[in-house]
């Protein structure tokens, strides 16, 4: 039976509305899928067509798994503008769901043209149903709630469930029947991940399942010629990549680059002059800025456990310990399994804290520079272990993993929990498509770095993104007080909101 706060709301699972067990099952197969399939990518797509890869070099290789990254966030503006304006945050979220699946039984056949398709497949579910999760979660609690950040933290643990078990599961099946054979995995789980999400559908609110902005016919005309217009500029940009690069992985990484850059920018300054956003609302913005500066070089250095962390693995890492050979997928295994460990405590501390130190722009100083220093570790790692020398310890990278996590943890739930609060109400579903940006935008960068500045080794790559890193947490410290106050006066003005509420009620009933 559920219990009730005092705020009426039934919960029943670890305190927290009830919904969000649905959710956390939900997300826990779609990220195995997720994960599952991105632990083999990058050796399936430069491995050799005789081992059934797709035989792409190293260099081209490593800039489309981080285009491949930068491409699915990106599309979390699709996924916003869909469940903001038309369908709601729970259709949405199926209909990624169901290409999703789509993109993996197509990985299983063993036809180049399948897996590139499959590989777009996924790329433009995941943005349909990424953003649109987290929004629904984010529904599950009332303006004020202080479970907020404490029910985001267990669902970034459910992430990590996924993640953690699909690294093992698909790399043992990989190694035992192929790529293919992994991928088989990853969309067994998803039809899971569907069939949970269908028979959870009662628990979820009303808010998730209607649009928060529904378009009028005259708007729909509009934002189709938007539409046709941001497609055109897409091939534009693409048909001139082409032009000088003569390349198409070239162009489609510079294409994504650039419109993933350009798609933040555009949305910050909708959200500045948009009329559907409050003065009280735009202040809100501006706090979230620096925040989210700063997640986007955590994704930079977070997001290279696929790329270049799994090139170490694979190129400058001795994986054997005795007579057993460690399979180099398993390293993208320690980041979820840290997670999976030490969430349940972190959100319960975050949960007894709340109101207290540390306060949202703590956690954010605290995570970006222990994300610096891991950086900082890696670039030390493949200056000192560089590939054709000797081989590093399997214990080094783990312990970058394990340092880089630690610094993630205090940034990726709470920026999560703080996009649902300081976006304007008129856009929360695409508010979390913004805080998914910063990810598209750093792997998209990442990946125009890795193709186009091919002389800049490994280890000169992580010592620029440490310098800029640590200096954007002195920055972030600096500004932590007023990002404090405008929390501190959204918390206030929620309290006066609802006291304002149950006096008309009460008013009512006279």
């Amino acid at each position: 039976m559920s219990k009730a706060t005092d705020s009426g709301v039934p919960t029943e699972f670890f305190g927290h509305p009830a919904g969000l067990k649905w959710l956390f099952a939900m997300e826990a197969c779609e990220r195995f899928s997720y994960y599952g399939m991105r632990a083999i990518l990058l050796y399936f797509i430069i491995d050799t067509s005789a081992h059934g890869g797709l035989a792409l070099s190293k260099a081209s290789g490593q800039a489309l798994v981080a285009v491949y990254g930068a491409s699915a966030y990106f599309l979390s503006i699709l996924g916003g503008v869909l469940a903001d304006r038309f369908v709601g945050p729970y259709r949405s979220t199926l209909y990624g769901g169901v290409i999703v699946l789509t993109g993996h039984l197509l990985l299983i056949l063993p036809v180049e043209a399948a897996s590139w398709t499959g590989i777009c497949c996924v790329a433009v579910g995941t943005g349909l149903l990424k953003p649109n999760v987290q929004t629904m979660a984010g529904t599950l609690y009332r303006d004020g709630d202080l479970r907020r950040d404490g029910g985001f933290q267990l669902l970034y643990m459910s992430v990590n469930i996924g993640a953690f078990c699909a690294a093992f599961i698909v790399g043992m099946l990989r190694a035992a029947g192929g790529y293919h054979a992994g991928f088989a995995a990853a969309a067994v789980v998803m039809a899971l991940s569907l069939l949970v999400f269908l028979i959870g559908r009662s628990s979820m609110p009303v808010e998730a399942m209607h649009p928060t902005q529904r378009l009028a016919r005259h708007q729909r005309t509009k934002l189709a010629a938007g539409s046709a217009g941001a497609v055109t500029v897409t091939v534009a940009v693409f048909l001139l990549f082409l032009m000088f690069s003569r390349n198409t992985p070239d162009a489609v990484i510079g294409t994504v680059s650039v419109l993933s850059a350009a798609a933040a920018l555009g949305y910050f300054a909708v959200l500045f002059r948009s009329r559907s956003v409050t003065p009280f609302e735009r202040r809100n913005v501006r706090a979230y800025l620096p925040l989210w500066f700063a997640a986007l070089l955590v994704w930079m250095i977070e997001e290279q456990a696929a790329v270049k962390m799994a090139t170490f693995a694979a190129s400058h890492t001795d994986l054997r310990i005795g007579g057993f050979h460690i399979p180099p997928e398993w390293y993208q295994s320690i980041n979820p399994a840290v997670i999976v460990l030490f969430a349940p405590f972190l959100a319960a501390w975050f949960t007894t804290r709340a109101g207290k130190f540390p306060g949202l722009a703590h956690k954010f100083v605290f995570g970006t520079g222990v994300t610096a220093l891991s950086a900082l570790l890696m670039g030390l790692a493949f200056q000192r272990w560089p590939a054709g020398g000797s081989l590093a310890p399997w214990w080094v990278l783990l312990a970058v993993f394990v340092i880089q996590t630690v610094g993630v943890m205090f940034i990726s739930p709470v920026g999560a929990a703080a996009t649902t609060m300081l976006m304007p109400k008129a856009f929360k579903a695409q508010g979390m498509a913004v805080w998914l940006l910063n990810n598209a935008v750093a792997q998209g960068v990442a990946a125009a770095v890795i193709r186009y500045m091919d002389e800049l080794s490994d280890a000169d790559f992580y010592y620029w993104l440490t310098a800029i890193t640590a200096a954007l947490t002195f920055v972030l410290m600096l500004y932590s007080p007023s990002i404090t106050r405008r929390m501190r006066d959204l918390a206030q003005n929620h309290h006066s909101t609802d006291a304002s509420q149950n006096q008309l009620v009460v008013g009512g009933t006279k």
